[in-house]
C-alpha cells in the first residue's frame, strides 16, 4: 500500500511561510499595539487621526490563528468549492490555509480582496514564496467594487471590516451558489461590531442554518 501523499499544509514551502508570517505577527502587532496606545494617550482628543489610523492597521497581520486556519483547510477539503471568496486579504495567512487544500483537493480557485495596496503587495510575495499564487486571484480596492460580476461562489470568507460583512454577503446573496459555505471571523471578539450580521444569519427566516465556534477570535460558520 502506497503511503499517502504529504498534505500542502505541511510542505517545507509552505510551512516555512507560515511559520515565518506567525512569528512576524506575533512580534508585529505586539509593537503596533504599543505605537496605537502612546498615539492615543497624545491625542488631544483622545481619538487617532486618519493618517495615523491608517498607517496602523496597513502594518497591522490580523492573522487568523494557527487552529483557525487549520478550520478552513479542513473545511475546503471537505466541502471542495470550486470558487472560494475571501474578503479581507491582509498578509495572505488565511489564504495561503485555503489554497493548500484546493492544492490538495486537485481543483479551484480563490479570489481574494483587500484595501490596502501595501498589504497587497505583501500578500502577493507570500503567495509566490508558498508556490501557491496560480490557484489565488488577488485584487486591490473596495470590495463592492472588486467583487462586482463575480458569478457562482461555492465558499466565502469573511475577516476585512466587520461592518460590512452584512451589506457585503447581501449583496453577494444572488450569486451565492446552492450549499454555499460562508465563514465569519472575530465574531467573539468585536462581537458588537459583528452582531447585526451575527443576527442575520441566524435567523432562519434567511435561509441559513449558522454556528458559532469558539476558536480564537471567534468564527460564525453558516449554511445555506
Amino acid at each position: 500500500m502506497a503511503a499517502p501523499a504529504q498534505m500542502t499544509l505541511f510542505k517545507p514551502e509552505v510551512a516555512a511561510v507560515l511559520l515565518r508570517l506567525y512569528s512576524e505577527a506575533v512580534e508585529n502587532d505586539a509593537q503596533l499595539k504599543l505605537e496605537e496606545e502612546a498615539a492615543l494617550k497624545a491625542a488631544e482628543n483622545g481619538r487617532l487621526d486618519d493618517d495615523t489610523l491608517a498607517s496602523i492597521q496597513n502594518r497591522t497581520f490580523m492573522a487568523v490563528a494557527p487552529e483557525v486556519g487549520r478550520l478552513l483547510y479542513l473545511l475546503v477539503r471537505t466541502h471542495k468549492p470550486s470558487r472560494i471568496v475571501e474578503f479581507g486579504t491582509s498578509f495572505g495567512i488565511s489564504a495561503i490555509h485555503l489554497a493548500a487544500a484546493l492544492r490538495d483537493n486537485g481543483s479551484g480557485c480563490i479570489l481574494t480582496t483587500e484595501h490596502s495596496s501595501e498589504k497587497v503587495l505583501r500578500a502577493a510575495q507570500h503567495f509566490e514564496q508558498a508556490c501557491l499564487s496560480d490557484l489565488i486571484e488577488l485584487r486591490q480596492g473596495d470590495a463592492f467594487t472588486t467583487l462586482a460580476g463575480v458569478e457562482k461562489i461555492d465558499m466565502l470568507v469573511l475577516d476585512g471590516w466587520k461592518p460590512l460583512y452584512l451589506p457585503l454577503l447581501q449583496k453577494l446573496e444572488p450569486v451565492l451558489s446552492p450549499r454555499c459555505l460562508v465563514v465569519a471571523d472575530d465574531v467573539i471578539s468585536l462581537a458588537a461590531k459583528c452582531r447585526p450580521y451575527l443576527d442575520y444569519v441566524r435567523d432562519r427566516a434567511n435561509g441559513y442554518i449558522s454556528c458559532e465556534i469558539p476558536l480564537d477570535d471567534g468564527v460564525e460558520l453558516s449554511f445555506r
